[in-house]
């Protein structure tokens, strides 16, 4: 007798690509969020499988901060340019040249949340009527409210109040004009699941995910890479460690934790015995017990 026992990560395959073809049949023009990161990048993978042999039906859209490391946009350009799919790009540097965001003063500024007026304002550029983003909901207390198709009003926003029942996965698209729908495929996913996918498909990945020697400093309990945007401040010391990153973001916000993990099994087996969730270490996420769930509410991804 033919075995048709799927594993589990064989199940939240086929349904991240049931979203996915959902999102394709009941929009007209959605947009896939891509940042570079491993949730983006394993979204991106499952889609091209989703839609084999069509080239993906959407683009990709990257919000660039321009505080982004410089491995995150090779990566990205090589990426799109590699499965030929159209390349989305939101520059927050134009937001703030344009006034539409005045940036942050202080020793603590960060970019982050303009991001959510530049992904707006792209939304409504690009008339995007849905937008797939790489949220799970075990990275943060605020994405383990989100449905998979999340209701996003005509001002962007999003109420955690008013989110419409998914029973049976059936998925309910309708929208009046000017509204959208944030849809999150790999909701059911965890850190753990991403790892061993990657592992599974022989996924490439950005070398900042695995552990190499990098000048850092620690500010605020939290290991920053130096860079252009992280400069050591008075008191500060620059100390050479052997660092990865478990989440990416913007340099001036991505923490590093030290690890010798510079292969995918070594990663495994560091998250199995990790105690601190990935987004951890994101200095943006310290800001108040509930800064996620605002800047979700503003619009953000």
């Amino acid at each position: 007798m033919p075995n048709y026992h799927l594993s589990h990560l064989d199940q939240l395959e086929a349904e991240a690509i049931f979203i996915l073809r959902e999102t394709a049949a009941q929009f007209q023009n959605p947009g896939l969020l891509f940042s570079a990161g491993k949730d983006s990048i394993v979204m991106a993978w499952i889609a091209r499988k989703a839609f084999h042999p069509a080239r993906l039906p959407f683009p990709l859209v990257h919000i660039d901060t321009g505080h982004n490391f410089p491995e995150t946009i090779e990566y990205r350009d090589a990426f799109a340019e590699q499965i030929g799919a159209r390349l989305v790009i939101g520059s927050v540097q134009e937001s703030i040249d344009q006034g539409r965001v005045v940036e942050e003063k202080g020793p603590d500024a960060s970019r982050n949340r303009l991001q959510t007026t530049t992904l707006l304002d792209t939304i409504a550029a690009q008339q995007f009527d849905a937008v797939l983003g790489g949220g799970r909901r075990d990275e943060e207390k605020a994405r383990a409210k989100e449905r998979f198709f999340s209701h996003r009003d005509d001002f962007g926003q999003w109420d955690p109040k008013n989110q419409r029942p998914e029973l049976w996965n059936l998925f309910n698209g309708r929208m009046h004009p000017g509204e959208h729908f944030r849809v999150f495929p790999l909701s059911n996913f965890t850190e753990m699941d991403i790892w061993m996918y990657m592992k599974r498909e022989g996924i490439v990945l950005p070398s900042l995910y695995y552990a190499h020697e990098r000048d850092t400093l620690v500010r605020n309990h939290t290991i920053l890479a130096v860079s252009e945007f992280v400069q050591p401040r008075e008191g500060e010391e620059v100390v050479r460690r052997m660092i990865r990153f478990r989440t990416m973001g913007d340099a001036t916000i991505t923490g590093a934790v030290e690890s010798e993990a510079d292969t995918m099994d070594k990663i495994i087996e560091e998250v199995a015995a990790a105690r601190q969730t990935e987004r951890g270490n994101r200095a943006d996420d310290k800001r108040s017990e509930t800064s996620m769930e605002d800047r979700k509410k503003e619009g953000y991804f």
